[in-house]
């Protein structure tokens, strides 16, 4: 049986429940303001370590090269171009480390023009994100767009997460959703020269679009988003076929994913892809020097086994899983609290999960930045439940609410 604590004798024990009274009294009064607050000081501070303090990760070579293949159409040339561009632009001790492995395959790549060129296809179906740094780089130099498509990337993600929540009338639990962001390695992924961070804000966006029943924007942000990283088709089907299964009407998802399936037969040929099977090859099973012509037997057995140690890089060295688990569990607690997610809200639930899991299973790469898209929305989904949880406990009320919908004021 449980029984109140009885009041403290000692002073010192006084004023320091009263202090955490008045605390927690504040914090109540005030937790949309501070959280609000307190998340938006760690998107800045974690957009100015992306400008002061980037990665330089050895994808910069490829990605500036896709950028400016039109300005430089010789292979030898285009090498040249790529690696004189990041000595430009990094340390001395960074560009040694991207060139230079003890003769491996950074040092092979470095020496070996046609080589880097036959990789280019794996890279130049990230057509968006290729034009974006080639505008940007009519204006500054090509390292410095990178820094500033991730700057911006930072902020715009930052500034829909806010809006999310605001939405939902759910600042408060904006430092929750900060702490999500540092388990996912949101500031590693700020710091690296990639398009991921960009296709997920955009990714961001349009789910952001589809909860509140904007259909056109719903679909012009989720085709951006494919277009920046197109391996988000995985995702995008997932979520029409559940769209369908359910008879959920929601035609701006189910238009981007139209678009985006078209786009991505036309891109991947012209951007001269060397298909699924030699992309997993190169990426899980073995790195190979030259994929021009590099067709592979499909191999069940090194499926299975760069299936099986990619899982396992993931639950030991990335948190991609954890996170999602996590997501699943207060899931889980909601809905038998009795606070559940919407149809509308549900389906993307579902979709966001099972879309992980089936982008893991066509292309097993154990990297959290590949998953990191699915993260934070399933948490902000959660947002309307755990709001309402929240404000039920506070009045006292523990009989649970049978439907919770997004948005609801409740």
């Amino acid at each position: 049986m449980l029984t109140k604590s009885p009041a403290p004798e000692n002073p010192l024990d006084r004023l320091t429940e009263a202090g955490l009274a008045w605390g927690e009294g504040t914090y109540a009064r005030l937790a949309a303001p501070i959280g609000a607050a307190a998340f938006a000081l760690y998107i800045l501070v974690t957009a100015f370590t992306a400008w002061v303090m980037p990665d330089a990760n050895w994808d910069m070579l490829p990605y500036l090269a896709i950028a400016e293949e039109g300005s430089h159409p010789d292979p030898q040339a285009l090498h040249d171009y790529a690696y004189s561009t990041v000595k430009a632009g990094v340390s001395a001790g960074d560009y040694k480390v991207l060139t230079d492995d003890g003769g491996g395959f950074r040092s092979h790549m470095a020496d070996n023009a046609a080589d880097f060129h036959s990789l280019l296809g794996m890279y130049r179906i990230k057509f968006l994100y290729a034009e974006i740094l080639s505008t940007l780089s009519t204006v500054m130099s090509p390292v410095e767009a990178m820094r500033l498509v991730q700057v911006f990337s930072v902020l715009l993600f930052g500034a829909l997460t806010l809006l999310w929540l605001r939405s939902q009338k759910a600042l408060a639990l904006a430092p929750v959703a900060g702490a999500v962001l540092i388990m996912a390695d949101f500031g590693d992924m700020a710091r690296a020269s990639t398009p991921d961070l960009l296709t997920s804000a955009l990714l961001l966006g349009g789910l952001l679009a589809y909860v509140r029943g904007r259909e056109a924007a719903t679909a012009i942000l989720l085709f951006l988003a494919f277009m920046v990283r197109p391996d988000n088709i995985v995702f995008l089907a997932v979520f029409a076929v559940l769209l369908v299964v359910f008879w959920q009407k929601a035609w701006g998802a189910l238009a981007g994913f139209a678009a985006s399936l078209v786009a991505y037969f036309a891109i991947s040929h012209w951007a001269h892809h060397p298909g699924w099977w030699p992309h997993l090859w190169f990426s899980s099973i073995e790195q190979h020097y030259n994929m021009d012509g590099f067709e592979p037997a499909f191999s069940v057995t090194a499926y299975l086994k760069a299936f099986a140690t990619s899982l396992l890089r993931a639950v030991n060295m990335n948190s991609w899983i954890g996170v999602s688990v996590l997501a699943l569990a207060g899931w889980f607690a909601a809905d038998r609290a009795g606070f559940r997610l919407d149809r509308r809200s549900g389906i993307l639930f579902a979709a966001l999960v099972l879309g992980a899991l089936a982008k893991f299973t066509v292309f097993p790469i154990h990297d959290t930045r590949i998953y990191f898209p699915h993260l934070l929305p399933s948490f902000l989904l959660l947002a309307p439940p755990f709001m309402a949880l929240w404000a039920a406990v506070a009045r006292g009320q523990h009989r649970p609410a049978l439907h919770v919908i997004a948005g609801d004021k409740s």
